[in-house]
């Protein structure tokens, strides 16, 4: 895979003692890719990724993978409170919900593949911790959003994709159980709550893109059980 590199200041030293075994799908909510790459190496925008994959599939290198890059903000995934600390982070060119969001182009999945296949063969990264945006920032975000294919990653052997059903949650506060051990901060209130409804509609934006409202209805509800226990069959096998 061929790579540019451009250069961008905003990023620092990742934390002393720390692996990156995260990885964070974006997109790049911008009309263009020239605007989004810009923008990365703005130092007044202080914000940045470590890859930019354009629709064409070219790939731009902007920090050093030893680097930690400004790209997750404010997030949380599976106790992990400083995301950008442990991650790698991968901005797809589209231009996203405010300006005309599409999917991804054939060109550019495949060059996230390659990528990330690479990627996962440098750092440990374990198909749980494979996440979009709208994961570990659900209160905020929506990239990469309901068009991104986790299905054909999956099938990559990046990230994960449930393939047998579990039974379903018994009521909200058991939904919210079942979220918090996928990786997503998650009310323990009982009750469908705004912010469960937040969580809920990134748990859709990811595994079930073709309802995105925040109801937990029989398909959701089947849905999250089967990617709990897959979860939990994951974490099983990294302990064993």
């Amino acid at each position: 895979m061929q790579i540019r590199e451009r250069s961008t200041p905003n990023h620092d030293a990742r934390p002393e003692g720390g692996r990156i075994d995260m990885l964070v799908l974006h997109y790049t909510g911008m009309k263009t890719a020239q605007e989004a790459i810009d923008r990365l190496c703005d130092a007044s925008a202080r914000v940045s990724a470590h890859y930019v994959i354009d629709e064409d599939g070219a790939v731009w290198r902007l920090v050093d993978e030893n680097r930690r890059a400004w790209h997750a903000g404010v997030s949380f995934w599976q106790g992990t409170e400083n995301v950008n600390g442990v991650s790698i982070g991968i901005e797809l060119v589209n231009p996203g919900h405010e300006w005309g969001y599409r999917a991804f182009p054939e060109q550019q999945m495949a060059a996230l593949e390659l990528l990330a296949r690479a990627l996962l063969q440098r750092h440990p990264i374990p198909g749980d911790r494979v996440v979009g945006h709208s994961d570990v920032a659900p209160l905020r975000k929506q990239d990469p959003g309901e068009l991104f294919d986790w299905p054909r990653l999956a099938r990559a052997g990046i990230g994960l994709w449930p393939t047998q059903w579990a039974p379903p949650p018994a009521d909200i506060a058991a939904a919210q159980a079942m979220l918090a051990a996928i990786g997503y901060r998650a009310p323990g209130s009982g009750t469908l709550d705004d912010e469960t409804r937040q969580v809920m509609i990134a748990f859709q934006r990811r595994f079930r893109p073709a309802r995105v409202d925040g109801v937990l209805d029989e398909e959701t509800a089947a849905r999250l059980a089967a990617v709990a226990r897959a979860v939990s069959a994951l974490r099983f096998r990294r302990r064993s």
